[in-house]
């Protein structure tokens, strides 16, 4: 496996976990999947507007989510079909995809036309999520769990940029002028493209041995996937609250658009940089003991923010974003250090319990929200994420397992 030198940008061969980090590669896929998450986060910073212009319920609301996140139950499919594929185009062109659906959102004229968009969006979501962690594995070397931190900082940088450039565009050219931002991603989809069709992976998962079977891939690594699922599973309503339906949040408890815009940006950029470390700290400290420490912080700091208001809010933002998304690259690099020769099937598994258990959650998030409200919504949200810390004493103790 060669690396990037200068601004050549050299093919990609597996070799051995104990190879160097390749820096140069594992930014381009990064980028790559800072240019695809910018749009994809399109979504939340506007739905104050969207609720205005369509008349949506809270449930409706999540249903659109859910609606984004259906063609995540199809991630085993392209996973198993990612081993006789070259993947790097699902990585190439799936942004540009994501780009025209994302920046269309404001011009839909009915709650149909949205969800229409969304599962555009989604499904060039999961053409992108499932190859793209792959190829950090084949970059990262020894150090899979840095590799996973700059490919999540990617996605939490997005998630920082993509409400300031949504709310700066409708505020500049109104929210069904939001489609002019389609021209720009289009053309830093073009200038990945050219970076990255020279990644040659023809070696990347065609190699995987057929004879275990699919099946019993998923059955030897049933209990990793409960313990993650379960994970997800109870801190995916606090995670949504605090994502999704926090700019909603705050509008309804008398913030401004930008106030709130502003608030889930820097939540969001709190996460880069939790995104950033947390992979390289469970490198050393081990995953078990990182997830202890993520699970048992990031409740409390829910519950801080609830009794906190105005420019309060901000510090504990920034602290709760930071153990909000630090899940992340832990969660990757434990099961990309699974032993298998189907990695990107099991990658697949795991993400499709991912979407799948966050959107579920999502969805009771809106719910409980229209009828309970969103404050007592958010304080069962805090609650539910305490059940977490348990799954998380149940990874396995070994540093790198």
């Amino acid at each position: 496996m060669t690396k990037a030198t200068g601004n050549e940008v050299k093919p990609i061969r597996q070799e051995s976990s104990d190879q160097a980090f390749q820096t140069g590669n594992v930014i381009i896929i990064s980028l790559s999947h800072l240019l695809h998450d910018i749009y994809s986060s399109f979504l939340a910073p506007i739905l104050p507007l969207l609720i205005e212009k369509l008349g949506l319920s809270y449930t409706g609301v999540s249903l659109l989510q859910f609606i984004q996140r259906i063609p995540s139950l199809f991630n085993p499919l392209i996973g198993m079909a990612a081993e006789s594929l070259k993947v790097r185009y699902f990585v190439i062109f799936a942004p540009a995809i994501t780009t025209v659906a994302m920046s269309l959102l404001g011009l839909a004229p009915s709650f149909l036309v949205l969800a229409i968009l969304l599962f555009v969006a989604g499904f060039s979501s999961t053409l992108f999520h499932i190859p793209s962690p792959v190829m950090i594995k084949q970059v990262a070397g020894s150090k899979l769990g840095k590799g996973m931190s700059f490919y999540m900082v990617g996605g939490e940088l997005a998630r920082t940029l993509g409400p300031l450039i949504i709310v700066g565009a409708v505020s500049y050219w109104g929210l069904e002028g939001s489609y002019k931002l389609i021209p720009f991603g289009i053309t830093a989809s073009i200038i990945m493209f050219f970076r990255l069709r020279n990644i040659d992976l023809r070696e990347d998962l065609r190699k995987s041995h057929k004879e275990t079977a699919y099946l019993k891939t998923f059955k030897k690594f049933l209990p990793t996937f409960l313990i993650l699922g379960f994970t997800l599973f109870f801190r995916g309503a606090m995670k949504s609250a605090l994502t999704l339906f926090l700019a909603v949040y705050l509008k309804e408890n008398g913030h401004s658009l930008w106030f709130a815009g502003a608030a889930l940006s820097i939540l969001q950029l709190a996460g880069v940089l939790g995104t950033l470390t947390s992979g390289t700290i469970s490198d050393r400290i081990g995953r078990r003991t990182a997830m202890l420490i993520i699970t048992s912080l990031t409740p409390l700091l829910m519950f801080l923010f609830l009794n906190l208001q105005g420019a309060y809010l901000f510090p504990v933002l920034i602290l709760a974003g930071f153990f909000l998304v630090a899940p992340g690259p832990v969660m990757l690099a434990i099961i990309h250090e699974l032993d298998t020769k189907h990695l990107a099937f099991v990658n697949s598994i795991y993400m499709t319990i991912n979407f799948f258990l966050n959107s579920l959650m999502l969805l009771m998030v809106g719910i409980f929200s229209d009828k309970f409200g969103m404050d007592i919504t958010y304080k069962y949200a805090g609650y539910a994420a305490f059940l977490a810390i348990p799954f998380a004493l149940m990874l396995p103790k070994k540093k790198n397992s």
